[in-house]
């Protein structure tokens, strides 16, 4: 098997916990990963609210699930405190988020199946006659508002449950810079627009000028408008999840070769 990433070193940007799949098929490539994370993920600040929805999910016909770490979050308190309602009906906005709620029995879930983000599962058929329908929403602080709006204006109810809070790292940046520095930092991995811009906070004035010209590679639109606006100047999309991601590299820096990569294992 060849491997096409062979001598390229590779920023992944996730949060600690949920990078080993990534990293393992990076180098799996012949790769060398590089772990930043810029995003750290902690419990809710005030768990009382969610606590209180849980309580009372028998009022609820349809729980979204925004992330696998809400899934994680959510799932695990929940279970600890009563089973899911028999009539709750289950959706999430990606794949890694049904991976996720597989690990704890639930296998029905409505989720997208080409885009995976809340315009896509608004796209669907279950999510259009909603009007009366009571909706619990499970996210991290803060967000989009655009999934929530969207069902209000069809006519349901809304609550959100924030069941984890996001924090930007406090991380030393010498080894990166020491590594653009070197010119040994080949490519950028960044798969959110909070990270994206959590990572040009984080490696300040000293980074941003070598940030801007590193290859970034991302799995949203969103976030190459964004990578744009912020001045990169080489945004490569890919398709989403992981094999996505794995595919745009090896296209880039060994074009014509055929994928030589093996899936990442599935969390």
């Amino acid at each position: 098997m060849t491997k096409p990433l062979t001598g390229i070193t590779i920023l992944v940007t996730r949060p600690a916990h949920q990078a080993g799949n990534l990293v393992t098929a990076i180098r799996a490539a012949g790769g060398n990963p590089l772990l930043f994370p810029v995003l750290e993920i902690r419990e809710a600040k005030d768990p009382r609210p969610l606590l209180d929805l849980i309580a009372h999910l028998d009022e609820f016909d349809l729980a979204i699930f925004i992330s696998p770490n809400a899934v994680s979050k959510a799932m695990n308190l929940i279970l600890a405190q009563r089973a899911l309602p028999a009539t709750l009906k289950i959706a999430v906005v990606g794949q890694g988020s049904a991976r996720e709620l597989k690990q704890f029995g639930v296998s029905e879930v409505i989720a997208p199946t080409t885009r995976f983000d809340s315009e896509a599962l608004l796209e669907m058929a279950e999510l259009q006659q909603i009007k009366g329908k009571r909706v619990v929403i499970f996210r991290g602080d803060g967000g989009r508002e655009l999934l929530g709006d969207t069902l209000v204006q069809r006519g349901a109810t809304v609550k959100y449950a924030e069941c984890y809070s996001r924090v930007r790292p406090d991380t030393d940046i010498a080894p990166l810079l020491q590594a653009w520095a070197g010119n040994t930092l080949h490519a950028i991995i960044v798969t959110s627009s909070e990270g994206l811009r959590n990572l040009f906070a984080m490696v300040g004035d000293a980074g941003q000028s070598w940030l801007r010209k590193t290859p970034l590679f991302v799995s949203h639109e969103r976030i190459a408008q964004i990578a744009k606006k912020l001045g990169c100047a080489e945004v490569i999309s890919t398709a989403a999840g992981d094999a996505g991601l794995l595919q745009g590299l090896s296209d880039y820096f060994n074009p014509g070769a055929g994928t030589g990569i093996c899936s990442p294992p599935k969390s």
